[in-house]
């Protein structure tokens, strides 16, 4: 009885104080009330032992209940299969080199070294999907179409990965963090942004940057050209003047802003090899925070210069009663536009305007560049497919080409896929399970990260036969007819697919266009020189350069 217990406590204290008084007697025999000294120490490590054994036992138990649903020393949210069998026996749970799964992994690597362990687990798991357990987070790592085919489709899984967490104080709630009802409210606000009447006046700014890359190109005297210094200022110039409606060459303080760009992602780059640093706390205390946040103000400041001097055009244009946002469609129309349009409306703040611009700048202009020096890359390696490319295009005229006629190049956008497959701008996708989903007889808990992994599943030689071999004709319809429709994704999928890939696929088509018309492509860096890195987009530790023979006309 409660009772009896305490009568029991309330004598066992007792004893104790009797024992902590003879414990500093100078008599080691003393006695009080029949005890001995000796008696009341054995009579103390009894009680304590017991204390001690039942409250481990009741610990025991806690957390053997508790590791039905966490994986305890890494510490994380376990996941399940939904006919109950063990987890094993559905997906391959990658081992940890310590008892603390796989967090310890990949510390201290370099982004070298992260892309051939990605690598490395596709080959482990025979192309298999595959389960990573690290601090506070399960991964599950798809490498099947079918996989991603369920991700894709999927209403629920439209939340960004945590990885992209990385670059919120750059982009803010822009499109490509958001998630939810604000994602679902911009993805509508921004799509007739790239409607094919904007696309049309696009057109006039790639090709006007497509001549400029040509004559600084002509300034080589058939040199040798570092891709990687040339390609990303023009395309982030065709970018800059899309979104923005200024261009790059006519602002100062523009090459700082290029710096800083660049700057930013390398710092996220280098986060990606530490899971530590993902934490704000962690990069706060230990990492490059004060470069990060200096260049992240940079390019803020930057482009709300930019967006102020636009809006104060846009209220002249308003106050003059020309604001009519149909007929300026039909004339050189940026992005900014659409946004000061919804701004006018209230649908829209400035805070808004400032994240979906940053964003547009970030995603369009490297994932643009890896693109065609990669193309421009396979095309000096192969001969006879820079050919038939030219014979495509040599008698085009640049300057007067509409957009109906660059989606006529079918070999030269069969050649650009072949490179996105081997090559894809964005080498994996993640998103974060916001609650509890059921994926090829898996319950992944909420909280859970899925990595889809392209750049495996696109050299997959299930779905794309000698896959190293750099074949265009694997997109032509009949040789395409039978491949899974989910295993060439370059852009994503789904609700959450690229916006702008149109927009993309004409950028890179004129660009193409222009050098392959004045320019004999020779190889200068191989395949085999190349070491791809991790990060958000394809990243290569080598610089590629390729040679450029001028035409004679």
């Amino acid at each position: 009885s409660i009772k009896n217990l305490y009568v029991f406590f309330s004598n066992q204290n007792a004893n104790i104080l009797i024992a902590h008084k003879y414990l500093f007697s100078s008599d080691s025999q003393a006695t009080h009330n029949g005890f001995s000294y000796s008696n009341l120490c054995k009579m103390a490590f009894i009680i304590f032992f017991a204390i001690f054994s039942i409250f481990t036992f009741i610990i025991a138990l806690y957390l053997k209940r508790l590791s039905k649903d966490y994986y305890l020393w890494a510490p994380c949210k376990r996941l399940k299969t939904v006919d109950g069998s063990r987890l094993s026996e559905k997906v391959y749970v990658v081992p940890g080199t310590t008892v603390f799964g796989n967090n310890f992994d990949i510390l201290g690597s370099t982004p070298e070294t992260i892309f051939l362990w990605c690598r490395e687990l596709y080959r482990r798991t025979n192309g298999k999907s595959y389960i990573l357990n690290f601090f506070r987070v399960s991964v599950y790592s798809i490498t099947s179409p079918e996989d991603v085919q369920e991700v894709f489709q999927s209403q629920t899984l439209i939340t960004k990965g945590v990885i992209y967490e990385l670059a919120r104080p750059f982009l803010g709630d822009g499109l490509l963090v958001s998630s939810d009802q604000h994602w679902h409210d911009r993805r509508k606000l921004l799509t007739p942004a790239f409607h094919f009447n904007i696309l049309q006046s696009f057109i006039e700014v790639f090709k006007n940057e497509s001549l400029k890359l040509i004559k600084s190109i002509k300034a080589e005297a058939n040199g040798v050209v570092n891709l990687h210094d040339l390609i990303p200022e023009f395309t982030l110039n065709n970018v800059c003047e899309t979104a923005l409606g200024v261009s790059l060459d006519d602002i100062p303080g523009s090459k700082e802003y290029r710096r800083s760009i660049h700057n930013l992602e390398l710092v996220m780059v280098n986060r990606l090899c530490n899971p530590l640093m993902y934490y704000e706390t962690m990069f706060y205390l230990f990492g490059d925070h004060k470069k990060f946040y200096r260049d992240v103000k940079v390019a803020h400041d930057f482009s709300s210069m930019i967006i102020e001097k636009k809006r104060e055009e846009f209220k002249s244009r308003q106050r003059a009663g020309k604001l009519d946002e149909q007929a300026n469609k039909r004339k050189r129309y940026a992005m900014l536009d659409t946004l000061f349009y919804a701004e006018a409306r209230g649908v829209i703040d400035h805070q808004g305007i400032c994240d979906e611009v940053n964003t547009f700048m970030f995603e369009g202009y490297d994932t643009t560049s890896v693109c065609v020096i990669f193309t421009l890359l396979n095309l000096a390696l192969h001969q006879d497919i820079q050919e038939k490319c030219y014979q495509e295009v040599q008698n085009l005229d640049l300057t007067t080409l509409s957009i109906f006629e660059f989606n006529q190049l079918e070999y030269l956008e069969r050649v650009i896929k072949e490179v996105l497959r081997l090559y894809p701008s964005v080498p994996f996708i993640a998103r974060h399970c916001a609650q509890t989903t059921e994926i090829n007889g898996l319950i992944l808990p909420p909280d859970t990260e899925i990595n889809i992994h392209i750049f495996d599943i696109m050299r997959d030689e299930r779905h794309f036969p000698d896959p190293l071999r750099f074949d265009p004709d694997r997109f032509l319809p009949e040789n395409s007819v039978n491949r899974h429709p989910f295993a060439f994704v370059p852009f994503s999928a789904g609700s959450r697919n690229c916006i702008g890939q149109k927009f993309a696929m004409l950028e890179i088509k004129a660009i193409l266009v222009g050098i392959l018309q004045n320019f004999q492509l020779l190889p200068v860096t191989t395949l085999e020189e190349i070491n791809f890195e991790n990060g958000l987009v394809l990243r290569t530790k080598e610089n590629v350069k390729v040679q450029m023979i001028k035409r004679k006309k």
